[in-house]
């Protein structure tokens, strides 16, 4: 008889990335689109800036986590997907919220492209202006 896994899974959004993740207990593997993480997301900065809810609660080894990725671009995937894994470490553990709101992993990225108006050739760009 197979036994009952808890799985922690939440949604997290930046610009137009949308991120899925799903926690599982385990050893601190990652699955970003199939891949690992340091090959989808070839950056440093944004490994570092991904693993930020998990080293701020000091679970970067206690779970499995397995994330779907779509929409945007790179630094706007990688937003998502660290919006998504605070909001799976608030369900696994509730008690870890005040951290992770302090460090400002809960709150969501707002700041969207805006978008270009009719008469103008973009959002804040106008026609040049002549006199004669």
């Amino acid at each position: 008889m197979a036994t009952k896994v808890e799985t922690f899974s939440a949604t997290g959004r930046r610009k137009t990335a949308v991120a899925r993740v799903h926690l599982v207990p385990g050893t601190g593997t990652w699955i970003v689109n199939n891949k690992d993480p340091q090959s989808y997301f070839c950056s440093e900065a944004l490994l570092h800036y991904i693993q930020q809810p998990l080293q701020a609660t000091d679970t970067l080894h206690k779970f499995d986590l397995t994330a779907q990725l779509h929409g945007g671009g790179i630094a706007g995937q990688a937003g998502a997907l660290r919006h998504a894994i605070a909001r799976a470490l608030c369900l696994a553990d509730p008690t870890l919220r005040k951290v992770l709101k302090e460090s400002g992993c809960l709150t969501r990225d707002s700041r969207m492209k805006e978008r270009k108006k009719y008469g103008q050739p973009g959002a804040r760009r106008r026609f040049q202006f002549s006199k004669r």
